[in-house]
């Protein structure tokens, strides 16, 4: 088979592998394990293990090291150094030692027992970020130490890196490389860190000031290729020199357009890592082997369960955090396969135990999702003081919220819910805010703000926060996910009270509008809008035609701005300048209206430019009523127009 060839067959199995995983929620790791598995050569045999595919794939690793040193911060790592070193630390050497002896004890060699140990210790930080940041608790208590662990991880596979290879030779030669590639490491890391910076800062300067987005994306590759090449021949890992070369970019302003520039290169190259690593997988031997598998994937998820959530709770944290942090962090990782795939190039290990030990990383990985779902049920069935904590909590919340009747509530006191804050203090109006930042909530409630501790995608929380006697909720936060998740429990808990979501563009306004979001705010749209003004001002166009044109575009696409509900002064000033503005009205049916059972497009509006703006039913607004709606009994019918088409098309409604 042509390389050509070879990776064709890998993309159209990868794309239909991939693409149903991410529709069924399951990560896109597991997919290309699976193609590999199936095509490799101990299944289908459509893909033969060549050299060729091994190479493409070390590729992949020299691409995530990168990427980890870009997210590699010594701010970062100095200000959360206890968690870091002292928690990671502690997980990864537990969980190393305690799998040597295990595997010592079994009869497998110490170096093999070493690759082993380090592959089982890690977690998979890909997996676990993207379900903290869906479940709104990367800033919960657990969820800072998972990212510290993590951290720690992602650093100390660096060593792995290096001592793992080594491990092949004899035991005199073994010391020898080490020592040789531990000086060869310190030398590395101190040029880069007191040389490094200033260089690549003046470097990415000069290509940067050509403003060629090519020529940008050319010197990333170079400098990546280039250091993992230079760290090859001086005797250490490709893997290695990317992560240096990572590390080194993230001190610039250039590292978030790096790291968007590398994205794609590193997806491809990895996923094609994963199917090498599913190649590997003797599906015949791991069935034969079932007992054992499953044997090992019971002690990983246990043994690290043990280890993580003693090691947090040894370093101060409550039993219900240890617990979560346990269970989050019990699970494999995808530098398990890494570190598997190295013991196996080094010959460390034999194939039984290999096929074993992937098999049981596999396995793991699939429960980690399952794991997080469940692990607040969890905790709170096996601490009892957990509940008297939950308690707390939610009596701190009523406690606020108490004294208040007509009030709102803001979903996020980020840059966006502050701001909010301070315009209802100054029209008078009180609100209580919800926000899962402890930093956030303690500052602002010092400072005399009514914000507290809470999830406000929990029932309990929004009944803690008074939604029953609520005027509005606001959901501030950018995620549409959670945003969807607090409309099902305010229509559900108070279908009654209006709810206006924050988004960041129009992709996700109709499912937001569908779920029952009395307003969807687009933040790209807004500052559009704000640009255009701007624009539009310094061009030499009139203040008060820009207004007027924002206003009608704001009109168009707001649907609660579109006229306004006319009081009796409104209607005075209206008579006396004789003006028919337009304006809205709303038409109760109460049982015997003509207008009950027929349909919205029967009424010809049209005709008297008059339009249904919204359908309120059972206490919930319906904003864009469809023509073929039919009208029941109880609806209330907002309609938009002018004053005389209005007492038209409501005598239609109400006689026909």
């Amino acid at each position: 088979m042509s390389a050509l060839e070879l990776v064709l067959l890998l993309l159209a199995a990868s794309v239909l592998v991939v693409g149903l995983f991410r529709s069924i929620g399951l990560p896109p790791i597991l997919g290309y394990l699976l193609v590999g598995a199936l095509a490799g050569p101990h299944a289908l045999a459509f893909i033969p293990d060549t050299e060729e595919a091994r190479q493409f794939a070390e590729y992949g690793i020299v691409f995530l090291m990168f990427s980890i040193g870009l997210e590699f911060s010594l701010p970062k790592l100095f200000s959360m150094k206890r968690v870091v070193f002292g928690l990671g630390g502690t997980q990864v050497a537990l969980s190393v030692v305690g799998v040597i002896t295990f595997a010592w004890l079994f009869g497998l060699s110490i170096k093999g027992a070493i690759a082993v140990g380090a592959a089982i210790a890690m977690s998979s930080t890909a997996v676990l970020i993207k379900l903290l940041v869906e479940r709104l608790e990367l800033d919960s208590a657990h969820g800072r130490q998972v990212i510290g662990v993590l951290l720690f991880q992602d650093l100390a596979v660096v060593p792995f890196l290096v001592v793992i290879p080594v491990l092949s030779l004899g035991a005199e030669e073994s010391m020898e490389a080490l020592a040789l590639a531990g000086v060869k490491a310190a030398v590395a890391l101190t040029l880069i860190l007191y040389l490094g910076p200033r260089l690549m800062q003046r470097w990415f300067f000069v290509v940067a000031q050509r403003k060629s987005p090519e020529l940008f994306m050319l010197n990333v590759l170079l400098v990546t290729l280039g250091m993992a090449f230079a760290t090859e021949h001086a005797g250490l890992s490709l893997a290695l020199g990317a992560f240096l070369a990572g590390m080194l970019i993230s001190e610039t302003q250039y590292r978030y357009q790096v790291e968007e520039d590398i994205k794609p290169f590193r997806d491809v190259l990895l996923g094609l890592f994963f199917v090498t690593i599913g190649m590997k997988l003797n599906l015949a031997l791991v069935l034969s082997e079932l007992f054992f598998v499953l044997v090992t994937v019971l002690f990983i998820l246990v043994g690290k369960f043990v280890v993580a959530a003693a090691a947090s709770r040894f370093f101060g944290s409550s039993p219900g955090t240890a617990l979560r942090v346990g269970l989050w962090l019990c699970a494999g990782g995808e530098f398990g396969f890494v570190l598997m795939a190295l013991a196996d190039a080094a010959h460390l290990l034999p194939d039984r135990i290999l096929q074993i030990v992937l098999a049981s990383l596999l396995l793991t990985l699939l429960t980690a999702p399952i794991l997080a779902h469940y692990a607040d049920r969890i905790v709170l069935r096996l601490v009892p003081s957990e509940w008297l904590m939950r308690s707390m909590q939610l009596t701190s919340i009523a406690a606020q919220s108490l004294a208040t009747d007509g009030h709102a509530i803001v979903c996020g006191y980020g840059r966006n819910g502050q701001y909010l804050g301070r315009f209802l203090e100054n029209e008078g109006i009180s609100f209580i805010a919800l926000d899962l930042d402890p930093e956030r909530v303690r500052e602002a409630a010092a400072a005399g703000e009514t914000v507290v501790f809470g999830d406000a995608g929990k029932r309990e929380t929004l009944i803690a926060a008074g939604l029953t006697r609520a005027s509005i909720v606001v959901i501030t936060f950018v995620d549409t996910e959670a945003a969807l998740r607090v409309i099902h429990l305010v229509n559900e808990l108070h279908p009654e009270v209006p709810v206006v979501v924050r988004t960041f563009d129009e992709r996700d306004y109709d499912k937001l509008s569908a779920a029952g979001a009395t307003e969807v705010v687009p933040e790209s749209l807004e500052s559009s809008l704000m640009l255009a003004t701007h624009a539009l001002v310094l061009l030499g166009i009139p203040l008060h035609r820009v207004l007027k044109r924002i206003r009608q575009f704001r009109g168009d696409r707001y649907h609660l701005l579109r006229g306004l509900y006319r009081g009796a002064e409104h209607l005075a000033e209206e008579a006396a300048t004789d003006q028919q503005h337009t304006r809205l009205h709303s038409v109760p049916l109460a049982p015997g209206a003509w207008a009950i059972g027929h349909r919205i497009d029967e009424f010809h509006f049209n005709d008297i430019r008059v339009e249904v703006s919204a359908i309120r039913r059972r206490g919930i607004r319906a904003l864009e009523p469809s023509s073929d709606l039919a009208f029941e009994s109880g609806d209330v019918v907002v309609l938009l127009g002018a004053p005389a088409e209005l007492a038209q098309a409501e005598s239609r409604l109400l006689k026909g």
